[in-house]
C-alpha cells in the first residue's frame, strides 16, 4: 500500500482528528518556538487535519500558510476543516516540493517526515525552497532512542525511516540545513494510571509508561537555512 492509499484510508475513517488530539499535546509547545513573524510564509509539510497551520495563523499572524500532504483525502477534510482564505492545502510529494526556491519562511513537519521515501532528498528540497535565515521544524516521535514506538513500523504496511538523534543532526547537515536545536519535549497531558493498575491493554509497567510520554515524547530538531 501507498502512502496516499494508506492516509486517505485514515482520512475518510476519521482518524486524522484523532491523530491532531494526540499530537497537540507536544505539538503545541513546539509550535510556540517557531519564529514565525506576521506576513511570513509557513509550510505544514505532512499536515494532516491542518491544526498546525491554522495555530500558527491564529497565535502568529503568519501571513500565507500552506499545508501540504501526500494524501488526496487528508488535504480535503483539513481545507473542510479551516475556514480562513489564508490558509490553502495541496496533494503533493515530499521528493519534489512545488515550491520556488527561496520561497518559504518556515516549514513544520509533525509525525510525517518519517514517511519520506527518500528523507535525504526531501531535506535538499526543504533546504532548497527556505529562504536564508528560514527555519525546519521537525517533529517526531518514531525515532530509535524511543524504543516503545519501534512496533509502529508493524502496524503500518508503509516503509518508515527510523534515525536517531545523531542521525537526524547529520542528515541536516549534509543538506545544508544548520541544526539549531535538538531535544526532547515530553508529553505531560498522557494520564498515566498508578502503578496497581498495571499491566494494561498497551503497557507492561507503569515505568515503561513513564519513559515514553514524559522522558522521550517528541523528538524536535530545528534546522536553519544559512
Amino acid at each position: 500500500m501507498s502512502v496516499r492509499e494508506e492516509f486517505d484510508d485514515w482520512a475518510t475513517s476519521g482518524k486524522d482528528r484523532g491523530m491532531e488530539e494526540r499530537h497537540w499535546h507536544t505539538a503545541k509547545h513546539a509550535l510556540a518556538r517557531m519564529p514565525v513573524e506576521p506576513g511570513d510564509t509557513v509550510l505544514d509539510l505532512g499536515c494532516g487535519s491542518g491544526y498546525a497551520g491554522r495555530a500558527l495563523r491564529d497565535t502568529n499572524d503568519a501571513g500565507r500558510v500552506y499545508g501540504l500532504d501526500g494524501s488526496p483525502e487528508m488535504a480535503h477534510n483539513a481545507a473542510a476543516y479551516t475556514d480562513d482564505p489564508q490558509v490553502g492545502f495541496l496533494v503533493g510529494d515530499f521528493d519534489s516540493l512545488p515550491f520556488e526556491n527561496d520561497s518559504i519562511d518556515h516549514i513544520w513537519s509533525m509525525e510525517a517526515f518519517y514517511y519520506a521515501a527518500d528523507p535525504h532528498n526531501t531535506l535538499e528540497e526543504v533546504a532548497r525552497i527556505l529562504r536564508p535565515g528560514g527555519t525546519f521544524y521537525c517533529a517526531v516521535n518514531y525515532y530509535e532512542e524511543n524504543v516503545h514506538s519501534h512496533e509502529w513500523q508493524d502496524k503500518i504496511s508503509i516503509e518508515m525511516t527510523r534515525w536517531d538523534r545523531e542521525q537526524y543532526r547529520e542528515a541536516f547537515r549534509i543538506a545544508g540545513l544548520h541544526v539549531a536545536e535538538q531535544d526532547n519535549i515530553p508529553d505531560r497531558e498522557t494520564a498515566i494510571p498508578s502503578a496497581d493498575e498495571f499491566p494494561t491493554d498497551n503497557w507492561d509497567s507503569r515505568e515503561e509508561m513513564v519513559e515514553r510520554y514524559r522522558e522521550f515524547g517528541t523528538l524536535l530538531t530545528v534546522g536553519v537555512a544559512p
